[in-house]
């Protein structure tokens, strides 16, 4: 298959990737190519998981919010499935994980550069264009290592209501 035509949705996409991560998704969206792509072989189980992630657009995503998807969907998983194709995923290059406290982490099918509001009270997060933050500068990281990327999280609460 040719690296930039996973998706018959829509033309080719310039990089590897395919348009599932550049657009935000589409109903034609080739998730077998897109699998194939990055090293992934095709299975049943994330072939569906693919489609229900890259099918509706950029999302935020938990694993059990997806295995909920999956089962309402009659997708046979179990919720263990659903952790391993999604850090399956990540390690392909395929979502961000973003981690928001303890063992809590979602999933995002949007892989550009840019950042988050997550919005406590209701569990939601939002994205921020990456050049909507700024930095005055780094850290220089210890040696023998390298800056691979900056994730910020701006956590929001709703105000109270005045009375």
């Amino acid at each position: 298959m040719d690296k930039t035509s996973a998706c018959s949705g829509h033309a080719a996409a310039p990089v590897k990737l395919a348009c599932a991560l550049r657009t935000g998704g589409c109903a034609g969206c080739n998730v077998v190519g897109l699998l194939r792509e990055v090293g992934l072989r095709p299975t049943r189980q994330r072939i569906a998981l693919g489609r229900m992630l890259f099918a509706k657009g950029h999302r935020h995503i938990t694993a059990e919010i997806l295995h909920e998807e999956a089962i309402a969907a009659r997708v046979p998983v179990s919720l263990a499935t659903v952790y391993n194709a999604l850090h399956q995923f990540t390690e392909a290059g395929l979502l961000r994980e973003i981690a928001v406290e303890g063992g809590r982490a979602y999933f995002d099918t949007n892989v550009s550069d840019h950042h988050h509001f997550l919005f406590e009270d209701e569990n939601r997060l939002v994205d921020i264009g990456g050049e909507s933050v700024s930095f005055g500068g780094l850290p220089t990281p210890p040696e023998g290592t390298a800056i691979s990327r900056v994730d910020v999280l701006i956590r929001l609460r709703r105000r109270p209501v005045a009375r």
